[in-house]
């Protein structure tokens, strides 16, 4: 049996684009399933939350901290200007930036750079973990930058580059299933102060058109991206 897993690696790492495909389709099945969906979007939540980090660090705001729940919600709490230009980015920046990160990694993976993206990953966690402010927090931020360094340190170069596919594709994929999931708390009147109603009431644009918007931004990134990973050369 081990013998028969080996070869089937070695098969499936010689061809970039089926083992592209391959992580794919178990992405895809990753997001779908309640299962797994339940423990591994939190990962989804710390992107979410460190894309508002770092657009409230752009437009000038003060970052008091950031909350990773069990229940895979998360805040992220900077004080500045209540309204303007720098709030809206800030709200906005959340939904976007999981998609955009895994657009991003795909790029990476494609240009033979998964060892770029893993350190990257890395660094970005620990930076995020000095505004961690609660103990669930920094278990998930831990964990998560275990897993990654455990994959840089020890993985071969062709497996690092299958590692980070399957994470691109996931926060690809990953990236508009909150989407949805807020649009049916939405609907019934469970999530008043979500990032699109807080918008809407800083904008006056309704909050479907925010809800629109990143799922049009989300659904670009799983063509480009998908794109890309599909034609990645043999790894």
């Amino acid at each position: 049996m081990d013998d028969l897993v080996r070869e089937w690696s070695a098969q499936l790492l010689d061809s970039g684009n089926v083992a592209a495909l391959v992580a794919g389709v178990l992405s895809l099945l990753l997001v779908l399933s309640r299962n797994t969906w339940l423990l591994l979007r939190n990962v989804v939540t710390i992107a979410h939350e460190g894309g508002h980090a770092v657009v409230a660090l752009l437009s000038g705001r003060k970052l008091n901290g950031i909350r990773l729940h069990s229940d895979t919600s998360g805040l992220t709490v900077s004080t500045g200007k209540p309204t303007g230009p720098g709030m809206v980015f800030t709200l906005l920046a959340g939904y976007p930036a999981v998609s955009l990160l895994g657009l991003g990694g795909a790029w990476l993976v494609t240009v033979d750079l998964a060892h770029v993206m893993l350190w990257a990953c890395i660094a970005l966690l620990a930076a995020m973990l000095l505004a961690i402010r609660n103990a669930y927090g920094v278990l998930s931020i831990v964990l998560t930058g275990g897993v990654i360094f455990g994959v840089s340190w020890f993985a071969t170069p062709a497996w690092q580059a299958l590692c980070c596919a399957l994470f691109s594709w996931f926060l690809l994929f990953g990236g508009l299933r909150p989407i949805a999931e807020l649009r049916r708390k939405r609907s019934g009147g469970r999530a008043p102060n979500s990032d699109a109603d807080q918008l809407a009431r800083l904008t006056g644009l309704p909050a479907g058109i925010w809800l629109a918007l990143w799922f049009l931004i989300g659904l670009a990134a799983i063509l480009t991206g998908g794109t890309w990973l599909l034609l990645m050369p043999q790894v």
